[in-house]
C-alpha cells in the first residue's frame, strides 16, 4: 500500500483522482448515473474548497470555509458506503482503502477545525 503523504492539498487532490475513477467505475443505470453524479459532486468537492479555506481573508473566512470540506467527505463516505452496500461495482470491497482515507481526511478537518475556534476564542482574550 502506498505511505500517506501528509501534503494535505496533495492528498486531496490524489482523493478526488480517486474519486473519478471510483465514478467512471458505476454502471450506466438509473442508480449508477445517480449515485456517480452525486459522489463526483461531493467527492471532488473538497479539494477546491480546501483551496478556498486557504485563500481566507481572516481566521473567521477560514473558520466558515474548512467545514464544508468536512460536510462534502461525510456525504462522500455515505455514497461509498451505499455503492458497496449495493454493489455497484465488481469487486466492491476494493472500495475499503477509500473509506479508510476518507475516515483519515474527516478526522484531519474536524481536528483543524477545533484549532482554528481554540486559536480564534485564544485571539479575543487578550
Amino acid at each position: 500500500m502506498k505511505r500517506q503523504t501528509y501534503d494535505l492539498e496533495e492528498r486531496l487532490l490524489e482523493y478526488s483522482v480517486r474519486i473519478i475513477k471510483i465514478v467512471e467505475q458505476l454502471p450506466n443505470t438509473r442508480a449508477g448515473n445517480h449515485v456517480s453524479g452525486q459522489l463526483l459532486r461531493s467527492g471532488t468537492s473538497p479539494y477546491p474548497n480546501h483551496g478556498e479555506a486557504q485563500a481566507a481573508e481572516s481566521p473567521k473566512d477560514f473558520i466558515h470555509k474548512l467545514p464544508i470540506s468536512l460536510k462534502e467527505l461525510r456525504e462522500t463516505q455515505r455514497w461509498i458506503k451505499l455503492i458497496q452496500r449495493v454493489p455497484l461495482i465488481k469487486k466492491s470491497e476494493l472500495l475499503n482503502d477509500m473509506l479508510q482515507e476518507t475516515e483519515e481526511l474527516i478526522k484531519i478537518f474536524v481536528k483543524s477545525i477545533k484549532t482554528a475556534e481554540k486559536r480564534q476564542k485564544e485571539s479575543f482574550k487578550v
